[in-house]
């Protein structure tokens, strides 16, 4: 239904007043209260549309609009204004979140109709709903949710508000409406103005009773009150009072007396009514039945509890009702527990007095009510209640506290609920699986003890149940810690034997422990390192291995409750061996034959036993062992055989590893020489040149060779390569004697035996068709001579005696062995120009030409070209020398290489 009120507001016209219209707002629902989420429209009520219509929120505008509507959401007052009007009255909204509210219109004028609406929030199903006025129950509503007053009067003032529950125990109260009737003495200055147009209108009267509660017999003044416009006085109203049906009087006042008659119990059963009509009869209204209250001392109430003391339980509701059988109106009750007031009501027609008590376990104890209604109070019987508390949520509590326990160790797990009436049966979990469980007949919790094991870690709660349905515990949680158990040391190797640069793992595992565990390493108790193992088992650490590494291992594992160390393992490493090293150890400076020579061969780095082996131009000339390590020797006589490259090799099962080779040069003593001389004939003539020749059939060179005569040192020469040398000696008178040779390598000189040379005077031609032929030979290269001579006539010559020796000898060794001649004429002596050449004896002839310039005429006994001399060496070819300083003389040397057929050479006489 819409609820509006047009108010009319008298504005001045030409001296009279005029009416105004003022906006009226309407609401559809018609409630001042709805639920959160709801939407209320609004309406703004005028006589004539307008262009505009503005909205006001508190004094806030909302909105202005074209429209006379407006939909909200939103708690507060609403106003509406039109153009040239002024401001309706305010409407107050409220929208709650609460789940249960009364509905009531905003305004209510006498004799409208009143409903009030219990209205539960969506999705809630209430089992009852009871009404309470100004804190007393007014009417049960049951599962009805409206209350509807036809006509509603003053006495309908007062503060409403419900009560709800559901099936299972839950109860709801809304919040307070407060219901205010517009009097009609407030409402006559409207109906004053409704009768400038209508003078016979006037409102529906109300019947008054004084006194309103009489005693029987006593009598009732009965006034039936409305009101005419003031302005119409010659309009006046005609009054008719009835008891029931029955007439009692009338007249053109508005009252009557008249008398209560006996009665039994608490009220008159009669209605008593009045009627207000117009003379022409053309309005007549009748108003409110009434019924007179007989004041009656009230029996001893009668106080009963719902539901009975026996099923009282905390968190529910009990209502205590207090009735007198008997009694006047209005009777007021008092509810009491151990004599302190709990709650005072009046009631003011036949009804029962009732309190509701949201239970609590300090609700127990002695409950009893009075009644009185002005003629004596009078005390109920006491009625015993004993709320029962369902047990609260209970507390598991561990001993010993903390999150982690250790195995071995007591557990007392204690449940205990800070609330519930006995007897308690408490119930103990580990997970789903009950562990024991145990009643207590009074407050204070019970226990249940195990002896920890690793099994024992999980979650924990307990239950508490006292009939009303168990309540569970927050679960607790709870590690139980194993000691770490001895750890297992594993060294894991790629081979059989550990070998330095190998990487080796170290394997440290603990069969037992809570983790996280930590793990060390050590080495001859010095740590190596530490890892973590959060989700337990064993770790690893790698290690590369060095020969330091060797010695014993172990490992330790803790969890904080205490380190345990592993066995001892012992870790024996490699090392392969290094290049070994090759001494010759030799008595003296030099390796002679004979000697005996040490050979040491040592590896500096290499794990025991190592095998040594000697080796001689890879020839292997025997092995050693050193067990403990370090070298090992190899003992050798040394022969001439001996010298050559020495290496050695060092195996200790990871690979033999070789020394660099050593050479050794054997020294072998020079032997004794033999000195041989070789003459161009079979004797020894002024003149030869003899060659003397010393060799040592054995001996390591260089060998230095000296020649004597008569111990007298002719000169001496090297052979860096060894065997023999040669010295040249040409021939005087005085070279007679005794020859003799040394061979000497630094090891001893040994001297040769004697040779006895005898020189024989020159008589005469040895050869004379060698001499002629050697003649012939050297006029035909005259001329070719004589000129190679005038080129070089300048140039100055020496000439000497001549050392030959082997042909690795060097020429210095040789420049002081002959004798050299300057200034005098000398003999030329012819060699090959080419000195590689090695002609055989008798192939080639050489001849010396000496020509002495400044002395053209020679002695008689020589030629014009000189003297010529011839001779056939017997031994190699003759080396040229080099002077050592320019010849004072002007001499011209020359050689010439004359190839001449071999000839015999005749023996000498």
């Amino acid at each position: 239904m819409l609820l509006w009120v047009s108010v009319l507001v008298l504005a001045p016209i030409s001296g009279q007043f005029a009416p105004v219209s003022k906006p009226v707002i309407s609401l559809q629902p018609p409630w001042t209260v709805i639920f959160e989420g709801q939407a209320v429209t609004l309406t703004c009520h005028v006589a004539e549309d307008k262009k505009w219509y503005r909205w006001y929120l508190g004094t806030k505008i909302l909105r202005e609009i074209p429209s006379n509507t407006l939909q909200v959401q939103d708690s507060g007052e609403y106003k509406c204004e039109i153009q040239g009007s002024p401001q309706s009255d305010g409407v107050s909204l409220t929208f709650s979140p609460a789940e249960l509210i009364l509905q009531a219109p905003s305004s209510v004028f006498e004799g409208d109709s009143l409903t009030l609406t219990c209205q539960e929030k969506p999705g809630l199903s209430l089992k009852t709903r009871t009404l309470y006025k100004n804190d007393n129950k007014l009417i049960d509503l049951g599962k009805k949710s409206s209350f509807h007053i036809n006509h509603a009067g003053l006495k309908d003032n007062g503060e409403y508000r419900c009560f709800g529950s559901e099936t299972h125990g839950r109860a709801f109260s809304s919040d307070a409406v407060r219901i205010q009737i517009q009097e009609l003495l407030q409402a006559s200055l409207l109906w004053g103005l409704l009768g400038f147009f209508s003078p016979e209108l006037f409102p529906r009267p109300i019947l008054r009773a004084n006194p309103s509660s009489p005693n029987p017999g006593e009598p009732v003044i009965l006034t039936c009150e409305t009101q005419l416009a003031p302005q119409k006085s010659d309009v006046r109203l005609w009054f008719q009072f009835f008891r029931d049906y029955r007439h009692l009087g009338s007249g053109w006042k508005g009252s009557l007396r008249t008398s209560i008659p006996s009665v039994v119990g608490n009220e008159d059963p009669s209605h008593y009514w009045c009627e207000a009509k117009t003379v022409s009869s053309r309005v007549r209204k009748s108003s409110q039945k009434l019924q007179l209250p007989v004041r009656i001392p009230v029996s001893p109430p009668l106080l009963t509890l719902s539901p009975p003391s026996t099923q009282a339980v905390e968190g529910h509701w009990l209502t205590l009702s207090c009735e007198a059988k008997t009694g006047s109106y209005p009777i007021e009750y008092q509810f009491l527990h151990e004599e302190v007031v709990l709650r005072k009501t009046k009631v003011t027609f036949r009804e029962t007095a009732t309190f509701q008590l949201y239970l609590k376990a300090e609700h127990s104890g002695t409950y009893f009510c009075t009644a009185d209604n002005g003629l004596g109070i009078r005390r109920s019987q006491p009625v015993s209640l004993s709320v029962t508390v369902p047990v609260s949520r209970p507390v598991l509590t561990l001993s010993p506290p903390g999150p982690r326990a250790v195995e071995g160790d007591r557990l007392m797990l204690s449940c205990q609920a800070q609330r519930g009436s006995p007897r308690i049966l408490y119930q103990f979990y580990r997970g789903d699986v009950p562990l024991g469980s145990s009643s207590a007949p009074s407050a204070g919790g019970d226990s249940f003890s195990v002896t920890l094991t690793a099994e024992h870690s999980g979650t924990y709660f307990c239950t508490a149940d006292n009939g009303f349905g168990p309540q569970r515990s927050d679960p607790k949680s709870l590690s139980v810690t194993v000691p770490a158990s001895r750890p297992v040391l594993t060294l894991r190797a790629p081979r059989t034997r550990a070998v330095v640069g190998d990487m080796v793992e170290l394997r440290c595992e603990a069969q037992r422990g809570s983790p996280p565990i930590l793990y060390r390493f050590y080495h001859e108790d010095v740590i190596l390192g530490s890892n973590w193992a959060p989700s337990g088992g064993g770790v690893s650490l790698n290690l590369s291995l060095t020969a330091e590494h060797s010695g014993n291992y172990a490992c330790e594992a803790d969890n904080g409750l205490g380190a345990q160390h592993s066995e001892e393992t012992s870790l024996s490493v490699t090392v392969p061996v290094s290049h070994p090293v090759l001494t010759l150890r030799v008595p003296r400076a030099q390796a002679v034959v004979g000697d005996v020579v040490e050979l040491r061969c040592e590896a500096q780095s290499g794990s025991p036993p190592i095998r040594y082996r000697f080796y001689h131009e890879d020839v292997t000339l025997g092995s050693n062992s050193a067990p403990s390590g370090g070298g090992a020797s190899f003992n050798l006589s040394l022969t001439a055989e001996r010298s050559g490259n020495y290496s050695c090799e060092a195996d200790n099962g990871l690979g033999a590893q070789r020394s660099k080779t050593v050479l050794l040069s054997v020294t072998v003593p020079a032997s004794r020489p033999v000195l041989t001389l070789r003459t161009p004939g079979t004797r020894a003539m002024v003149g030869d040149m003899v060659e003397l020749r010393c060799e040592a059939q054995s001996g390591s060179p260089p060998i230095l060779y000296r020649f004597y005569h008569e111990d007298i040192i002719l000169g001496s020469s090297s052979a860096p390569s060894g065997g023999g040398v040669s010295f040249n000696l040409s021939l005087t008178a005085e070279r007679s004697g005794n020859y003799s040779c040394e061979a000497d390598n630094g090891l001893g000189a040994q001297r040769s035996e004697a040779v006895t040379l005898s020189v024989t005077g020159l008589t005469g031609s040895r050869s004379g068709p060698v001499a002629t032929g050697v003649a012939g030979g050297l006029l035909s290269v005259a001329g070719l001579v004589v000129m190679a001579l005038l080129l070089y006539c300048r140039l100055p010559r020496r000439a000497g005696g001549r050392l030959t020796s082997d042909p690795a000898r060097s020429p210095s060794d040789s420049d002081s062995q002959e004798p050299t001649y300057y200034n005098v004429p000398g003999w030329l002596e012819l060699q090959p120009v080419d000195s590689n050449v090695n002609p055989k004896a008798g192939d080639v002839m050489y001849s010396e030409v000496r020509i002495q310039q400044g002395n053209r005429h020679a002695a008689a006994s020589n030629s014009a070209f000189g003297l010529l001399r011839t001779y056939l060496p017997s031994h190699g070819p003759a080396t040229s020398q080099q002077p050592s300083r320019p010849r004072p003389s002007s001499v011209i040397y020359s050689q010439v290489k004359v190839a001449s057929p071999p000839v015999s050479t005749a023996p000498r006489s």
